[in-house]
């Protein structure tokens, strides 16, 4: 599917590493009792690191294409392949997770069954659900009840279809114009504390402020990627896949800043994360190459498995807040950590699972069918 152009092992490394980091913040989530006091507080910042990755490997991989052989079909095509198999394991797997747990909502109402069908039908062609409807099978408000994290993917879907049609056609220059409005338009929403509590974690509602400040994170995170891809030149540094891991786990474990009182703190500090420190760790992982084989074999492993641990984790996740909030109370990480670890580790397996027995298998498939023969 993809020409002989070298390959950033070290970014898909750095993937995985975000994409782990992303289940361990799920996992605090169910012991949170707000976003104040949450575990790996800023992890829902992957999914803005996410977006820069792939703009940049977007932008690498078809900016030149478009001249030779390449077509707005041909490229949909391609994205559709890359990315949609894994939508359909989520959802499959996000419905037989909330049939496990009885079909009922959060709150104990019990759904029908056929609407736990129409929200699968939504969630496997991406339709978000309206909020407070009867698609909105968990109650929560979220566009995709039967697997949150789909919501990136819509917005994924966004970005690459606005790069087809448009972004694609801009000069570097009208490209940074883009880039800094964008983020100009995110740092406001981040410290103007429009989402509450200062943080950029939106996106996954069409509730209130949610899907503007989605497309905000987006449309600066996917701008600047394309924008690096246009300007980069390799900065070699020694070691650049540990240092970017650690920077990257730091970032993203720092407890919230501001509290209730001065929440725009934590706005600041986000939007200096997304804005300034994300472009530059995307810049030095692309730059930087393994130098041994451990490193390599690391970054193969968490490259092959990030996008299928992201978009399959989350129904486990279900079945442990079902169990972790069984009771009258909800049960502590001293006594949970064991099952918060098993839910980990299944998660990686399943992700593994899914990628070797399904995802390489159907896309293959796909291509050999709907993509011309080189």
């Amino acid at each position: 599917m993809q020409d002989s152009k070298p390959h950033y092992e070290l970014l898909d490394g750095l993937r995985g590493v975000a994409a782990l980091l992303v289940i361990f913040y799920h996992i605090g989530e169910g012991f949170a009792a707000s976003p104040i006091d949450q575990c790996v507080n800023h992890g829902y910042l992957a999914v803005d690191f996410f977006y820069i990755l792939s703009g940049f490997v977007i932008g690498y991989a078809y900016d030149d294409r478009w001249q030779k052989s390449l077509t707005v079909g041909s490229f949909f095509k391609r994205r559709l392949i890359r990315l949609h198999p894994m939508v359909i394991m989520g959802a499959l797997l996000g419905a037989v997770s909330f049939c496990i747990q009885g079909c009922r909502e959060w709150d104990g109402t019990e759904v029908p069954f056929r609407l736990v069908l129409l929200a699968l039908a939504l969630n496997l062609f991406l339709i978000p659900a309206v909020p407070g409807t009867a698609m909105d099978v968990r109650g929560n408000n979220e566009m995709y009840s039967l697997n949150g994290p789909s919501w990136s993917l819509f917005f994924e879907y966004i970005g690459n279809i606005l790069y087809a049609l448009f972004i694609r056609k801009l000069s570097t220059r009208w490209l940074s114009v883009l880039t800094c409005a964008a983020g100009t338009g995110l740092a406001v929403f981040a410290i103007g504390n429009f989402s509450g509590f200062g943080h950029l974690g939106v996106g996954w509602s069409l509730a209130g402020n949610n899907f503007a400040g989605g497309f905000l994170r987006l449309m600066f995170s996917f701008s600047a990627g394309l924008l690096l891809s246009r300007i980069f030149r390799p900065a070699r540094i020694r070691g650049a896949f540990w240092i970017c891991s650690t920077a990257i786990a730091i970032l993203l474990a720092l407890p919230h800043f501001g509290g209730e009182e001065s929440p725009w703190l934590n706005g600041l500090y986000e939007s200096i994360c997304t804005i300034l420190i994300f472009p530059a760790i995307v810049y030095l992982g692309a730059g930087g190459k393994t130098t041994d084989g451990t490193t390599s074999r690391i970054c193969r492993f968490l490259g092959e498995i990030s996008y299928p641990v992201y978009i399959v984790h989350y129904p486990i996740m279900y079945l442990f807040y079902a169990w972790l909030w069984s009771g009258s109370e909800k049960i502590p990480f001293s006594q949970a950590w064991p099952v918060a670890a098993g839910a980990v580790a299944v998660s990686i397996l399943l992700a593994w699972l899914c990628l070797k027995l399904y995802d390489l298998p159907v896309r293959k498939w796909l291509a050999a069918r709907l993509l011309p023969k080189k």
